[in-house]
C-alpha cells in the first residue's frame, strides 16, 4: 500500500444534502471533525457565484482542520476559492487543460474502466478514483459496477505508477473493510448521513475513516506540489 493517504475521502453533495434538508456547512464541519483524507464539494445545481461562495467557506473549514479540499468539475472556482485541488470526471475539462489553467492545483480523475484508468495514469494525477465498486443510489447517471476484482487490478496498476487510488461507489461501513485492502481511500456520500441525521455525521465519518485505514492524508496533499 502506498504510504501517506489512507481513509475517508468525503464528498459533500449539495443536492443530496438539500433533499434531506441538511445545511452544507454544518455537514462539512461535522465530517471534518474526523479529519478525513480529503473532502470534495459537489454542487451541480448551484450557479458559479453561489458555488464559489460555498467553496470559500468550505476551504476555510478544511484549512482549520488541515484537510485538503477539492472542488468538483471547476478548476477555475477551485483556484479562486484557494482549494487544494479539483476533481474531474470523464466528461469534464481534461487534466492537461486544468493543469495549464491552474498548475498549483492537485487534479484528481474519475475512471470507470481499466482502460480509462490506464489513460488517466499517463496524466500523473494527484489520485485516481475508480468505480462504482458497488451499486450506488447517490448518482442517477452511474456507470456499470466494476466489483472488487477490477478494483484489485486498478490498485496493482496505481501502485506501480505510485498514484493513490480512491474507491468510489456504494461504500458503506460494512463494505469499507472490503475496499481498504486495495484502495488507499474510499469516497463516501450517503453513508456519511446515518438515520440520526446531522447529529450522527461526525461519528459516521470517524467510523468510516477508521474502517478505510485512517491515518495521514499526506499523499493526496503532497501530490499537488509535484
Amino acid at each position: 500500500m502506498l504510504p501517506g493517504v489512507r481513509g475517508l475521502y468525503a464528498i459533500a453533495d449539495v443536492d443530496f444534502l438539500s433533499q434531506r434538508q441538511i445545511e452544507p456547512l454544518a455537514f462539512v464541519e461535522a465530517v471534518l471533525s474526523a479529519r478525513p483524507a480529503a473532502l470534495q464539494l459537489r454542487a451541480k445545481s448551484l450557479g458559479p457565484r453561489d458555488t464559489l461562495s460555498l467553496l470559500r467557506a468550505v476551504q476555510a473549514l478544511g484549512a482549520a482542520q488541515n484537510v485538503p479540499i477539492f472542488a468538483n468539475d471547476r478548476p477555475d472556482l477551485a483556484l479562486l476559492a484557494g482549494c487544494h485541488g479539483v476533481h474531474l470526471g470523464q466528461n469534464d475539462l481534461g487534466a492537461a487543460d486544468a493543469k495549464r489553467l491552474a498548475p498549483q492545483l492537485a487534479v484528481g480523475l474519475s475512471t470507470h474502466r481499466i482502460e480509462e484508468l490506464d489513460l488517466a495514469l499517463l496524466e500523473r494525477p494527484a489520485y485516481i478514483a475508480f468505480g462504482p465498486v458497488f451499486a450506488t443510489s447517490s448518482k442517477l447517471d452511474t456507470e456499470p459496477v466494476v466489483g472488487l476484482i477490477a478494483l484489485a487490478e486498478a490498485a496493482r496498476r496505481c501502485r506501480a505508477a505510485r498514484v493513490p487510488l480512491v474507491a468510489i461507489g456504494g461504500l458503506s461501513l460494512d463494505r469499507a473493510v472490503q475496499v481498504a485492502h486495495s484502495a488507499d481511500a474510499g469516497a463516501v456520500i450517503s453513508a456519511l448521513l446515518p438515520a440520526l441525521g446531522l447529529p450522527g455525521v461526525a461519528r459516521a465519518a470517524a467510523l468510516l475513516h477508521q474502517a478505510l485505514g485512517g491515518g495521514s492524508h499526506s499523499a493526496i496533499a503532497g501530490a499537488g506540489e509535484r
